[in-house]
């Protein structure tokens, strides 16, 4: 399964929740696929969606939506250490989705560590109900599983190497972004009032 093509499942059963994407081609290919209100794109933020989803969630009452982060291998190897802090705080009401490709797809394929690095053991061993995939059905399945579990949940999904060709630059004011984010926020009654 390709990248883009698991973005299109996630943006299909994503549409109600807040989301969390990670920066480069993976934000330019769900914007690509359906760009929403619900999307906070990381823009040059690698390695962060673990550290924002996991204070969304924190933020956010329990019996809210799930926060869903979209992150990638290469990414959340900058950062690991939002897995034993996410196990350690222990949201319930949160679901982090690995999208490993094995490779920087934005620094021309240079390989990451996951061929090695067993990220799913990783965040099961910090405490996350942890699922893995490589398929589109697969992922329908385990997404949908995962939002029932009451404890932060982790979703390996495997996908092939390469960007989606022709994929537009996100070329948008950051700020912007988080304003729209701030703005479905407190449309969808998520939050009271989020401070700009």
């Amino acid at each position: 399964m390709k990248r883009i093509e698991a973005l299109a499942v996630l943006a299909e059963l994503s549409s109600r929740h807040p989301v969390v994407v990670t920066c480069a081609a993976t934000s330019r290919e769900l914007a690509a696929v359906r760009d929403s209100d619900n999307h906070f794109y990381l823009l040059d933020a690698m390695g962060l969606v673990g550290s924002v989803a996991t204070g969304l969630a924190l933020g956010l009452a329990p019996d809210r939506p799930k926060v869903i982060g979209i992150e990638g291998d290469g990414s959340l190897l900058m950062n690991p250490n939002v897995l034993p802090t996410g196990g350690y705080l222990a949201p319930a009401n949160l679901l982090l989705v690995l999208l490993d490709n094995g490779v920087y797809g934005s620094t021309g394929e240079l390989p990451t560590y996951s061929s090695r690095i067993d990220l799913g053991a990783l965040a099961a061993a910090s405490g996350w109900t942890t699922r893995s995939t490589d398929t589109a059905d697969g992922l329908r399945a385990t997404f949908t599983e995962l939002l029932d579990v009451e404890e932060p949940a982790f979703l390996h999904v495997r996908t092939e190497p390469g960007n989606a060709p022709d994929t537009a630059k996100l070329l948008v004011d950051p700020v912007s972004l988080r304003d729209r984010f701030a703005r479905w926020l407190r449309e969808e009654h998520l939050v009271a009032e989020v401070n700009a």
